[in-house]
């Protein structure tokens, strides 16, 4: 009789400042460390990617923006796919990176606005990334696991979520 090799553990791991070092995919899902606060992390991730967002207008045109956000969306799938792997969480709450680069798709598409208005879209946003009503249930409901699909679920929702904003934010425009 064959002795069996103990099994790793699958106990979901904690995101901390070492487990985002370890990986340039951890420290992009996590935000560069903003998914590590201890309250909100979605918010707080949130602001981070309004604060950048705001730095980079400066320096990128318009296109320029539009390509970070598309190449932000495909490298953001590979960050997050590989680290809720590596913390053995489908769509741990320390994943922010859906959140900043679904908020840059917002303010791309909607400035320029002044500061009231970019309050608002942030409240829209986190509202519809939180309370995940109607068709952003349905989009974090549709690709949920590990691997390649899961990633996609985690940057997913948060698109629709941006999406949604964006939809009031124009609706607003048009009647206001």
């Amino acid at each position: 009789m064959t002795a069996s090799k103990p099994q790793p553990s699958l106990a979901p791991r904690r995101a901390s400042a070492a487990f985002m070092l370890a990986h340039p995919a951890h420290a992009i899902a996590l935000g560069f460390g903003s998914g590590l606060s201890p309250f909100a992390p979605g918010t707080v991730g949130t602001l981070w990617g309004w604060m950048s967002f705001l730095v980079l207008m400066h320096w990128l045109s318009a296109a320029q923006m539009g390509l970070l956000i598309a190449g932000g969306a495909l490298v953001g799938w590979w960050a997050c796919t590989t680290t809720a792997r590596n913390l053995r969480v489908a769509d741990p709450g320390a994943i922010v990176w859906d959140e900043i680069v679904a908020f840059w798709l917002v303010l791309w598409l909607a400035m320029p606005m002044g500061l009231m208005g970019q309050i608002v879209a942030f409240a829209l946003f986190r509202f519809f990334d939180a309370a995940k009503p109607g068709p952003v249930g349905w989009a974090d409901s549709l690709f949920k696991g590990f691997g390649w699909r899961g990633g996609w679920g985690i940057l997913f929702d948060d698109f629709v979520a941006a999406f949604c904003t964006l939809l009031v934010i124009a609706l607003w425009r048009f009647f206001a």
